[in-house]
């Protein structure tokens, strides 16, 4: 595996998409490094796709510059293709070929393929085996768009919404397939609206919101100092409080002393990365808002 001081596998910068008098994306900057996993989170209508789809190759951007395992997606050619893994939001796969011959037909794509058993066991589809592809659940199917974006041993893979329909107990051993990966060199950018996945995958995240990048660094200190501060929580005269302190063991001590005893439904603890996300979205909400409110002033 590449080092961190290795030359980015993705470099981004100054990405922008119109269409027509609509921006999609509008001046974004990123890196991703080898070997890590890099989550792209946002709410609908944030730009991810879009991004996502100029670093595939799918669609062309309209300012910037995009370099993808060294080279413009724009002059990606066959042996660039075979390099890279894509699980898109929904491949539409609903053939009359069963699981793992349609498994074995993309692997025969790559110089170098994982074993297709091997393939179907990771994402859990090993009984499924023999089943025709249109008799699967809508769960399984996604399982089938995941085994086919990872058999080619790709060292560079886009998950798109990657656990969409998976039970709690696929989605815990599929996040171990993807730490295995991982483990093994492969470079992963991930889209999620599971902000517990993303906590739990990602070495580095960028929320993108209205087009444009709000934050960007380790999932660990996205937001601001602020929006990372530890909370205390606690129900008073039937009233639900909270506080943010730097300090809430002293809170809490405070709070005993005066009410002589611990408080009602006491909770203390740091704010998830949901909980960021939900903040950063919602400033960068009320900034588009002001913003458009002074243009019609």
């Amino acid at each position: 595996m590449s080092g961190i001081g290795s030359q980015p596998v993705v470099r981004v910068r100054g990405l922008g998409k119109t269409y027509g008098t609509r921006t999609a994306v509008d001046g974004v900057d990123f890196d991703i490094l080898p070997g890590e996993i890099f989550a792209l989170l946002g709410p609908n209508g944030a730009g991810k796709s879009t991004t996502i789809e100029i670093l595939e190759g799918y669609r062309d951007r309209s300012a910037g510059q995009v370099e993808v395992l060294g080279i413009d997606p724009r002059n990606g050619d066959l042996d660039w293709k075979a390099r890279i893994g894509i699980v898109l939001q929904s491949s539409g796969e609903q053939g009359s070929a069963t699981v793992r011959e349609q498994v074995a037909h993309f692997a025969s794509f790559y110089p170098r393929p994982r074993d297709v058993d091997e393939v179907l066991e990771a994402v859990g589809l090993q009984d499924k085996a023999r089943a025709r592809i249109r008799s699967l659940s809508g769960g399984q199917r996604r399982r089938v768009d995941v085994a086919l974006g990872i058999v080619g041993r790709p060292e560079l893979l886009f998950l798109d919404e990657p656990t969409t329909g998976f039970d709690p107990e696929a989605r815990r051993r599929f996040w171990d397939l993807i730490r295995s990966l991982k483990g093994e060199g492969t470079t992963i950018l991930l889209t999620t609206h599971y902000l517990d996945e993303a906590a739990q995958l990602s070495d580095r995240a960028a929320v993108l919101t209205g087009g444009r990048i709000s934050a960007l660094g380790p999932v660990s200190s996205l937001g601001t100092p602020e929006q990372r501060t530890p909370f205390v929580r606690w129900r008073e005269r039937g009233e639900r409080r909270e506080v943010r302190t730097a300090t809430p063991a002293e809170l809490v001590g405070t709070l005993v002393s005066r009410l002589g005893g611990e408080p009602e439904g006491l909770e203390v603890g740091a704010p998830s990365l949901e909980d960021i996300y939900l903040e950063l979205v919602a400033s960068a909400s009320l900034l588009r808002t002001a913003a458009a409110q002074e243009g019609l002033a």
